[in-house]
């Protein structure tokens, strides 16, 4: 695969990165990671892990801390002054965010890591309940009139985001044009019940309280929701969908008020390691290494994706057309 060189390149120099590691005297160091909703137990059991490589090749204990919310809000919790060490939000233009807002960090920030700092991609699948009552198949499923669509605001969750674009590129393909995606996607939002700020959010509201006959969902947050309540819900892969790259980078402007540089870049390069893309896909992420790849590859199929660049010519321009106040979401959906 195109990928595999610069990973392996990638890891080389990390070898000799820990391998000359020099940090703090301090026998103790606290970070923060600032994340979105579904990464809870990926980046629980990666902590785990990245605090005994730590403590192996420092001898420092390491506290390792975590707040998860919808990726909109928690970049502006950060803007706001969340001492976060560390953001890995749901998608690059929250974490852009935290240049053009709050000048914590440089507009360059994806170069710094490798595949624009994006350690693990990911996709949106239709959750629904168990049997598929509805018989729901693809996106144009989502209108019909006797179906129930639970998903989160956009405005406040990155997961959102990628669903409304994957349905409005679905639509665009399909019907032809703009115009008729935007109808779609209008169509679509009105068999909406209630806007959770999260995708965890949304995820309680049809796995808990039953709300809804379909959840558009995480692919991981899919998975976990198969795990849990296996007896409930299925999921089914869309004819199409989009390629979700959650972005990783490290604060700037807090690392070096709190002395945190160190650690905080070993811990973002930590997840390129074969250790952490091991475990990225044990939670359903899709890893970048060759080796997970293959390792996961049953449970994390080939699809057919398309990239934010590919369909809206990038988060900022995506943003600006449809997220913004005023924007397109705001056009078309009506609070009931």
């Amino acid at each position: 695969m195109k990928t595999k060189r610069p990973f392996l390149k990638f890891a080389a120099l990390l070898a000799l990165t820990w391998s000359g590691l020099t940090v703090q005297a301090q026998t103790s160091i606290s970070l923060l990671n600032v994340s979105y909703d579904p990464t809870r137990e990926l980046y629980t059991e990666f902590n785990q892990s990245f605090a005994k490589h730590w403590k192996a090749r420092t001898g420092q204990d390491l506290t390792l801390k975590q707040s998860h919310g919808g990726s909109g809000k928690q970049a502006r919790a950060i803007i706001d002054g969340l001492d976060a060490d560390v953001a890995t939000l749901a998608l690059a233009g929250d974490t852009d965010a935290l240049h053009t807002n709050g000048n914590l960090i440089p507009k360059d920030w994806q170069k710094r890591l490798p595949h624009n700092s994006t350690p693990y991609t990911s996709t949106i699948v239709l959750v629904v309940r168990q049997g598929n009552p509805k018989n729901i198949k693809d996106w144009d499923d989502l209108v019909r009139p006797d179906v129930k669509v639970i998903t989160p605001n956009p405005k406040t969750s990155g997961g959102a985001r990628w669903n409304y674009l994957a349905a409005w590129e679905f639509a665009k393909r399909k019907y032809g044009g703009d115009d008729k995606a935007q109808d779609f996607v209008k169509k679509l939002y009105q068999n909406v019940p209630v806007l959770d700020t999260g995708a965890r959010g949304s995820s309680i509201t049809f796995a808990q309280r039953n709300q809804g006959d379909v959840f558009l969902s995480w692919e991981n947050e899919a998975y976990l929701l198969e795990k849990e309540f296996g007896n409930k819900v299925d999921f089914v892969y869309p004819s199409i969908s989009i390629l979700a790259e959650p972005a990783v980078a490290l604060i700037d402007k807090n690392v070096d008020k709190k002395g945190t540089r160190a650690v905080a870049q070993a811990y973002l390069d930590y997840l390129y390691t074969e250790e952490a893309q091991d475990l990225i896909g044990k939670h359903f992420y899709r890893p970048r290494s060759a080796k997970a790849q293959a390792k996961y590859a049953k449970q994390l199929p080939k699809l057919k994706l398309f990239t934010i660049e590919e369909a809206f010519g990038g988060w900022d321009k995506a943003s600006q057309v449809h997220f913004v106040d005023g924007g397109k979401f705001d056009q078309i959906y009506t609070r009931k």
